[in-house]
């Protein structure tokens, strides 16, 4: 049994892989591998079979999938609609599954202005560490009943359950956006627009900086008359160009996808304030390419093939290539090993820290 990868294709077969061996752990579809790179003793569960939109609720902005169903396919049932999700989730186009995408707790651009993937997650059905089949939140956005577990999903790597299937509140998709190039010369000019713009009545759709482009792009959505006053006002301050539509749809599709990172080698998500973009710049390898997103909020590192991983200060995840899984300072409060505890009392899924 060792080794070999289950595939079950409803949740009650999930819960039935949970409970057939001793230590095991949930896989999507390997866009970000080293969040299941684990001791050869666990059993990998693969979510590929697990695939669908179960409910979908136009009318009310929500819908339900299961774990293993690739992102693009939910994108595109919402754009028949007219809807998307805001936080904009990474490598959709590569395959990433819903599942993965929460496991690993990673937004996409949009993030900057309608907030990250725990904002919009409802609720979650999933296969906690004795097997049973658990239902946490709900199936719509008014559901105050309890703690808000759901949210502690996010980001878990698969350490607190076996996701099978998945509620998210949607949005409208905006009319149409704008996107700016900004230069800039260094990290502290990143910074001053980064600290401007974030409180500026604009409100901005996404704001990410590439260092080594010498540029910050600023895009808009909504209505396209306003974008011709917004734009103007933002390059007045900041002289630049507007993006045309083929341009600003490539560069947001390679943010997306980070088709700008090696292929090869570690790649790193960092937690930050935009007040510490310089002092992350600072301590980046000149061989290693940087983005920086969500205001100055989250910055993505992507080493070669071979680097070593910088000393970092902040919170960090791997989630690809050869580096320790958290290669920054982790924080452990108290109540994330609780809520370890009470969903995995026997240990099945690996720990917090493997």
């Amino acid at each position: 049994m060792s080794g070999a990868m289950q595939t079950p294709s409803t949740p009650a077969e999930l819960a039935d892989a949970v409970r057939s061996a001793p230590l095991v752990i949930a896989v999507g579809a390997g866009t970000k591998p080293r969040l299941s790179r684990v001791a050869d003793d666990v059993v990998k569960i693969s979510t590929a079979k697990l695939r669908g939109i179960v409910e979908y609720e136009p009318s009310e902005f929500t819908f339900t999938a299961l774990a293993g169903t690739p992102v693009r396919e939910i994108a595109a049932a919402l754009a028949e609609r007219g809807q998307y999700l805001p936080f904009d989730p990474l490598f959709a186009e590569a395959g990433a599954t819903l599942g993965g995408t929460v496991a690993s707790g990673v937004s996409g651009p949009g993030r900057f202005r309608f907030g990250g993937l725990r904002d919009f997650i409802l609720g979650v059905r999933f296969v906690d560490g004795s097997g049973r089949l658990l239902r946490l939140g709900g199936k719509v956005v008014k559901n105050a009943a309890g703690f808000d577990l759901p949210k502690f999903f996010v980001g878990s790597a698969g350490r607190f359950g076996a996701l099978a299937e998945i509620t998210f509140k949607v949005f409208p998709r905006p009319a149409s956006t704008r996107t700016l190039r900004l230069p800039v010369k260094d990290a502290e000019a990143i910074m001053g627009i980064f600290s401007i713009a974030g409180r500026a009545r604009w409100e901005l759709d996404a704001l990410e900086a590439s260092p080594a482009e010498g540029a910050v792009y600023a895009r808009l959505g909504g209505a396209g008359e306003a974008h011709d006053a917004l734009g103007a006002e933002i390059l007045a301050k900041w002289p630049g160009e507007t993006l045309s539509c083929g341009v600003a749809e490539k560069m947001w599709r390679e943010s997306g996808e980070v088709t700008w990172a090696f292929a090869d080698g570690a790649f790193i998500k960092v937690a930050l304030a935009p007040a510490q973009v310089a002092a992350f710049l600072a301590v980046v390898p000149s061989s290693a390419r940087v983005r920086i997103g969500a205001g100055g909020n989250v910055a993505y590192l992507s080493l070669p093939a071979g680097a070593a991983v910088p000393a970092l200060a902040w919170p960090a995840v791997a989630l690809r290539g050869d580096a320790p899984l958290w290669p920054g300072t982790r924080p452990r409060f108290d109540v994330l090993q609780a809520t370890k505890t009470a969903l995995d009392p026997q240990n099945r899924f690996p720990n917090l820290d493997d």
